[in-house]
């Protein structure tokens, strides 16, 4: 099995989770995508490397609030 064929895997899977959730349990509804039409993969050569993706994902949540896809962004200088 890919990489490609694991992820849509996982993608086909949590989006019918979602929508089971959505008419079953109540979850409130998603307007968007829920997920990216695709994605991004990159091999990890070096420690320093290593080192700025573990950054990215630690503190890219942080900027939510700054994404264009996010459906209530909040000026830069609002506290969470």
């Amino acid at each position: 099995m890919s990489l490609g064929d694991i992820v849509h895997r996982f993608k086909t899977m949590t989006t019918k989770r979602y929508a089971d959730g959505v008419k079953q349990l109540g979850w409130p509804p998603f307007r968007g995508r829920l997920w990216q039409r695709n994605y991004y993969e990159h091999i990890i050569r070096n420690e320093e490397s290593l080192q700025r993706i573990r950054e990215y994902i630690l503190t890219n949540p942080l900027r939510w609030h700054l994404d264009r896809e996010n459906p209530n962004p909040r000026c830069e200088d609002s506290k969470p």
